[in-house]
């Protein structure tokens, strides 16, 4: 009796809202193993870049509107419908449904670009974190990978990791350094909690 190895294969969901370039980096990452792979990716702009992205590395895309998400069961059924077993935001700016909470508890998992607690919440991402960064003084920026929870950047931290910030260092120039630690660890986290 043989055993099918796609019994066994763990399908990774990743929601954005803009470029995709965490979301093609976890994608490409996980190419050449076997038993992961990104299944679908999720967007809520019809715009976004993530979309182009998606179909050059041959990802299923699924965008949709406020209504589906938050009045609807749409982006829950197509989940379940590709056997999801973790949902990565990656650069994705709306508060997760508790329908979504609920069907995928601590399978939602999310990366911000500051050290969380510091420079979280409601309208803190992208190059508004950066620059709050460098206004406060701060000698130390970096990333946090933490689970989703009902409120913008609260749930349970799962992973951190520091960069030091130079006196001469610019919203961009820390923006870059970010990305760069970014990219390095958000996929081997992710490896990491699939393979608990």
């Amino acid at each position: 009796m043989s055993i099918n190895p796609s019994l066994f294969m763990k399908n990774i969901a990743i929601f954005a809202s803009g470029s995709g370039s965490n979301a093609q980096n976890i994608s490409t990452y996980f190419l050449d193993k076997e038993q992961v792979t990104v299944a679908l990716i999720l967007t809520n702009s019809k715009s976004a870049f993530v979309i182009e992205r998606a179909r050059k590395l041959n990802i299923p895309v699924v965008v949709f509107n406020r209504n589906d998400f938050y009045l609807t069961d749409n982006v829950l059924n197509k989940l379940v419908s590709f056997n999801i077993d973790l949902i990565v935001l990656a650069g994705f700016l709306w508060l997760i449904p508790d329908n979504l909470l609920k069907a995928f508890p601590n399978k939602i998992i999310n990366i911000h670009p500051a050290l969380l607690p510091k420079y979280g919440g409601k309208g803190m991402f992208g190059m508004k974190v950066h620059e709050a960064v460098k206004k406060a003084g701060e000698l130390e920026s970096g990333i946090t990978i933490h689970f989703v929870s009902d409120k913008y950047d609260e749930g349970e931290i799962i992973f951190q990791k520091t960069v030091i910030i130079e006196p001469d260092d610019t919203p961009n120039s820390i923006a870059n350094k970010i990305h760069t630690l970014e990219y390095a660890h958000f996929p081997k986290v992710i490896e990491q909690l699939l393979d608990r």
